[in-house]
């Protein structure tokens, strides 16, 4: 195949190809379609790739793409490929474009052969037997598929394709696979003969298949395992089942079967059983009988467990955030002031606090930290309603300062009010703090 030697789309294949482009076309009116079609370069035989498309009511064709059956590299023309878009074409030359892309070139360039070659219909399938005598035995002229290019290709290191295109398996034809097996072993092939109806109706792995042979089970009963091990493998969000029965998926993916259930329902069970925590290495445990009966019953256990462990968990809690409220205590003030300052007892006057000013006191783990004694939080009262949230503060026991100061929605306090705060309120609390920590 010589660069020099790619001619111009012969009539009578633009004919063709109008002919299967008005039968075929599913695309959008304006968008691109390919074809293909077999001629001969430098005694080659080659596929073209033609690009076609319509533009103010005119058909434009043009060659894009030449594969040659024995180059290891393709030509091409004014086509661009990306993994977002796709396959592109140019047409500036053609006059659609006012200017041509960076891709466009009026001369032919060339790329590796794997390249370039976008799904196209081939409009002349009988030019290899008629003009190419070496494939007449190959069985190319029954076979079906669009990869003819492979097809011959495959031939030539595997003759073995045409005896199972010839048989009707072409499914399973084009796989190396199988014809490398086909070549080696006369039983293989027979074998196939014998299971050639199942094969060719149904859509059977060739690794199945491969696997059927060698076991000498049965191809639906070996297939059906590798669909659902496919289908475990690529699961997300059940590690902890991959992990525990890694050594035994086979045995896993049987009992799920069998007990009609699925991954997600036996991650519940295994996390409830995990909760509790069961010996899963028992098969009572990990393969119950009856799994619908003991999911539900180790499902109730787990959350009748889990309640009474947070409840018992909020319990320490609550009394760990009353020990820090009561040490600071005296850091209360009011005296003297039209003000006063109130520590919060408990985590739910954090809330209370924050539904009632709009901020976020009672959110955002400050229970966490005030139980942690990372900070403090002090509630800021008029004296003549010291019920009605007004003001929150935040003080850190670290540093003795102030991190936050604000009254309902995160507004900042009138002038007055920071003036008790900063002035009359902080000066005490560290006086206080410092008197605590001798103390201790």
């Amino acid at each position: 195949m010589k660069i020099e030697k790619i001619k111009p789309v012969p009539k009578y294949i633009q004919k063709k190809i109008k002919l299967y482009d008005d039968k075929l076309k599913t695309t959008p009116f304006g968008r691109t379609r390919f074809y293909a079609y077999f001629t001969k370069n430098d005694g080659e035989l080659v596929k073209v790739t033609v690009a076609v498309r319509e533009y103010k009511k005119q058909w434009y064709c043009k060659p894009v793409v030449v594969h040659g059956i024995h180059s290891d590299r393709c030509f091409g023309k004014d086509i661009k490929f990306t993994f977002i878009a796709g396959y592109s074409v140019g047409w500036h030359e053609q006059g659609l474009s006012k200017y041509p892309d960076w891709y466009e070139s009026k001369e032919w360039g060339w790329a590796i052969d794997n390249s370039f070659d976008p799904y196209a219909p081939i409009v002349n399938r009988e030019y290899i037997l008629q003009h190419f005598p070496e494939y007449k035995y190959s069985a190319v002229d029954r076979y079906t598929g669009i990869q003819v290019f492979k097809y011959i290709r495959l031939y030539e290191k595997f003759p073995q394709i045409e005896y199972l295109t010839k048989l009707g398996l072409h499914n399973i034809a084009m796989s190396t696979q199988i014809l490398r097996l086909c070549g080696k072993d006369k039983k293989f092939r027979k074998w196939l003969v014998n299971n050639r109806q199942d094969i060719v109706l149904s859509d059977y792995y060739v690794s199945s298949i491969i696997k059927a042979y060698k076991t000498t089970k049965p191809i639906y009963e070996i297939n059906n395992f590798a669909k659902r091990k496919i289908k475990f493998d690529h699961a997300d969000r059940i590690d902890n089942v991959k992990a525990l029965v890694k050594k035994e998926v086979g045995k896993f993916l049987d009992y799920i079967e069998r007990q009609n259930i699925n991954f997600y329902s036996y991650r519940d069970y295994l996390d409830a059983c995990q909760y509790l925590g069961l010996d899963m290495d028992e098969e009572k445990n990990r393969y119950p009988h009856d799994f619908k009966r003991w999911h539900d019953i180790r499902i109730d256990e787990y959350r009748s467990a889990k309640a009474l462990k947070d409840e018992q968990e909020r319990k320490e809690f609550y009394e760990k955030f009353a020990a820090v409220a009561n040490k600071y205590l005296n850091l209360e003030y009011h005296d003297k002031s039209a003000y006063m300052s109130i520590i919060a007892k408990k985590p739910s006057e954090l809330t209370t606090e924050g539904e009632a000013l709009d901020h976020c006191v009672g959110r955002m783990n400050y229970d966490q930290k005030f139980a942690r004694e990372e900070t403090l939080i002090f509630f800021i009262r008029n004296i003549s309603s010291p019920d009605i949230p007004f003001v929150t503060v935040e003080y850190s026991l670290e540093k003795h300062k102030i991190l936050q100061c604000y009254g309902y929605h995160d507004t900042k306090p009138d002038t007055e009010v920071l003036d008790y705060v900063n002035n009359i309120w902080l000066p005490y609390a560290n006086r206080k703090i410092r008197q605590i920590q001798k103390v201790a």
